[in-house]
């Protein structure tokens, strides 16, 4: 299991999140919404430093990660990082690896 973030989606999040190296940024299975792998369950995003890492990517200094005990929700799919400009917002995609 890979994340994989576009340059935008980075800049997002220097910018929305003041990200800046040395800085651990989060992702997260959590209750509630829903997400093309499972119905009940949305990804959350939060900076945060980490507990056990399960994946990470390492960009400009900052980590990106996933914990272990989340990876399930993933279900050995890539997470795919973009920004939509049209939305302004970033975009998650999930592809098999």
């Amino acid at each position: 299991m890979n994340i994989i973030l576009s340059d935008r989606a980075f800049q997002w999040f220097k910018n929305e999140m003041e990200a800046k190296k040395g800085d651990f940024i989060r992702f997260y299975a959590r209750y509630g919404g829903a997400s093309p792998l499972h119905e009940a369950f949305s990804l959350g995003v939060n900076k945060e430093e980490p507990f056990e890492i399960g994946t990470k990517l390492e960009y400009e200094g900052i980590t990106f990660f996933i914990e272990e005990n989340d990876l399930w929700f993933f279900d050995e799919h890539d997470l795919h990082v973009q920004y939509c400009d049209k939305l302004d917002e970033l975009e998650f995609h999930y592809l098999k690896n």
